[in-house]
């Protein structure tokens, strides 16, 4: 395990210069220029080329990404074209929060996910079933952006039961910080929770046939044991599969479900900085976004050895 697991970090690195590359080269698809986005359009010229010179925009491109690179190698992200401030702080400061939404978004969609896939699996003729279907079908159907709105006007606006803006950091104020994450966690967990009761469905129908669990049947177990614990452990690998993804999706994905409950993640930085063209906060953010993919990735692998016994790396 420990070679395999050194073995992968040694593969992770041509994956995130690859990376880096295409992160640097989109953020000059952006129309627009930075330095006029800085300093307005009515600068004059010797302050537009002093502005460019001073931001490292007057450089060839292949020498802007090496001395990008260098610096981010060494731990420095830049500071940002607009606040003046370190990258490095700014996402210090996000990370925290989106991190919050998305460990709520996650259980929200597993709490609702897991009981249905099980129903759905186990009694998938009943009327139970069918609508575990006909939920996936709205679930996934339904956009972001409108379900949000949706619900800021009703448990927001229209029957005020929970506040439909702001953030408070869970360790200061639990009560509060779960009041505040109920709307965005279920706009965000909503569709992943759809995902996720499919492919437990899916997984479930699979290993309920195989002979193992027929076994369990035979010696007398509890339906309850057999589903739990027989069943649902070895079905559990496309699922952690998946959350996996949707949890580095969460990480930089979030730009709509911020937008609209006026949440300060990574997602709202991001957005203000593509239309601020603060390139500097673009690429930092893209490149964390990245190694968020990454760095889970790896994780579900070896949580696949830890589900199923039988996985042995090399």
């Amino acid at each position: 395990m420990g070679k395999y697991i050194v073995l992968r970090l040694v593969q992770l690195l041509p994956v995130l210069l690859l990376a880096s590359v295409a992160v640097w080269l989109m953020i000059y698809l952006i129309p627009g220029d930075p330095a006029i986005a800085l300093l307005g359009p009515d600068v004059t010229p010797e302050q537009l080329a002093r502005a460019r010179e001073r931001m490292g925009l007057d450089q060839p491109l292949p020498v802007q990404y090496a001395l990008w690179l260098g610096r981010v190698v060494q731990g420095d992200l830049g500071v940002s074209y607009v606040g003046s401030v370190p990258v490095r702080t700014m996402l210090a400061q996000r990370i925290p929060v989106t991190l919050q939404l998305t460990v709520a978004a996650l259980l929200v969609a597993l709490a609702i996910a897991a009981p249905l896939g099980i129903l759905a699996a186990v009694r998938p003729r009943s009327w139970a079933g069918r609508l575990v279907t006909v939920y996936n079908t709205l679930a996934m159907a339904i956009p972001t952006f409108w379900l949000g709105i949706l619900l800021v006007l009703l448990f927001g606006l229209q029957l005020k039961w929970l506040p439909t803006s702001g953030f408070v950091p869970f360790w200061e104020d639990p009560g509060r910080a779960v009041r505040l994450l109920i709307l965005p966690a279920l706009t965000l967990g909503a569709y992943v929770s759809a995902v996720l009761a499919r492919f437990t469905r899916a997984a479930l129908l699979e290993t309920i046939s195989q002979d193992y669990v027929r076994t369990a049947r035979a010696k007398g177990l509890r339906e309850r044991s057999v589903i739990g614990v027989h069943a649902l452990r070895n079905a559990l690998i496309p699922v952690v599969t998946v959350v996996g993804l949707q949890f580095g999706a969460f990480m930089g994905g979030t730009v709509i479900t911020e937008a609209i409950f006026d949440y300060p993640g990574l997602g709202r930085m991001l957005l203000q900085a593509i239309l601020q063209r603060d390139y500097t906060v673009i690429q930092a953010t893209m490149l964390f976004v990245v190694f968020t993919f990454v760095l889970i990735n790896l994780l579900t692998d070896l949580l696949y050895a830890y589900l199923d016994p039988r996985i042995r790396y090399a």
